[in-house]
C-alpha cells in the first residue's frame, strides 16, 4: 500500500530475488495459488467443477506470462491483490472442506524442478520425492504447507526489494518456511 508505480515495477539483475519485481512477485503469488488448486488439485477439490471456463482458468493460473497473473489483463498492482485475495480465500474454503486426516490421503504426482532438493528439507511430511525422476508425491496437507512457504517467502522477497529501494517493511513476517533453510538465499542490497 502506498507504494508508486516505479516502487511497484523495480527490479534488478543485480540479485537473482530483485529480477522480479514487487507487482511480479505478488503476481506470481496469486498465480501459484491457482495453478495448485485448479491445475494440479482441480479434479480432487472440485469435482463439480470451478465455475471458471478455460480462458479465466488461463488468466489466473497458466497464462503466457510465466508462472504469474495475464499481465494483459491485471495490470494494475489493485487488481493483482484482489485476486491474490480471491486464491487465498479459495485455499481456506479448501482446507476448511477436509479434515486433517483426509488431507493427508488426498495424493497428487508432480514433476518439480531441481530447486525442490533444497525445498523438500522444509517440509517433516506431505511429499515423497524422487530425486532421480524429479517426480513428487504431494498429500494435499504437503501441498497447502508448500503453498504457505511459498507465500512467506516471496514476502520475504518483496520485503528485501523494498529495502534495496530504501524503503521500510510495513510488517514482520513468520519465520518459517523455504527462506530459512541453509542456503537459501537470503543476500541484501
Amino acid at each position: 500500500m502506498g507504494l508508486t508505480e516505479e516502487q511497484l515495477n523495480w527490479a534488478s539483475d543485480r540479485f537473482e530475488w530483485a529480477e522480479w519485481s514487487i507487482s511480479r512477485q505478488t503476481s506470481h503469488m496469486a498465480s501459484m495459488l491457482y495453478r495448485w488448486m485448479l491445475l494440479r488439485w482441480g479434479d480432487q477439490l472440485f469435482p463439480e467443477g470451478t465455475g471458471l471456463d478455460d480462458s479465466q482458468i488461463t488468466a489466473l493460473a497458466a497464462s503466457d506470462t510465466d508462472r504469474a497473473l495475464d499481465e494483459n489483463i491485471f495490470k494494475r498492482i489493485q487488481d493483482i491483490t484482489r485476486t491474490l485475495n480471491d486464491g487465498l480465500a479459495l485455499a481456506q474454503e479448501s482446507l476448511d472442506s477436509y479434515t486433517v486426516d483426509q488431507m493427508r490421503s488426498m495424493t497428487i504426482k508432480a514433476e518439480q524442478g531441481p530447486h525442490w532438493d533444497l525445498m523438500i528439507n522444509a517440509h517433516p511430511t506431505g511429499i515423497d520425492r524422487n530425486l532421480e525422476t524429479g517426480i513428487s508425491i504431494l498429500t494435499m496437507e504437503g501441498t497447502f504447507r508448500h503453498m504457505y512457504f511459498e507465500l512467506i517467502t516471496h514476502l520475504f522477497n518483496i520485503q528485501r526489494l523494498k529495502r534495496a529501494q530504501g524503503l521500510e517493511a510495513a510488517t514482520d513476517i513468520p519465520r518459517v518456511g523455504y527462506y530459512m533453510l541453509d542456503g537459501w538465499d537470503v543476500s541484501e542490497a
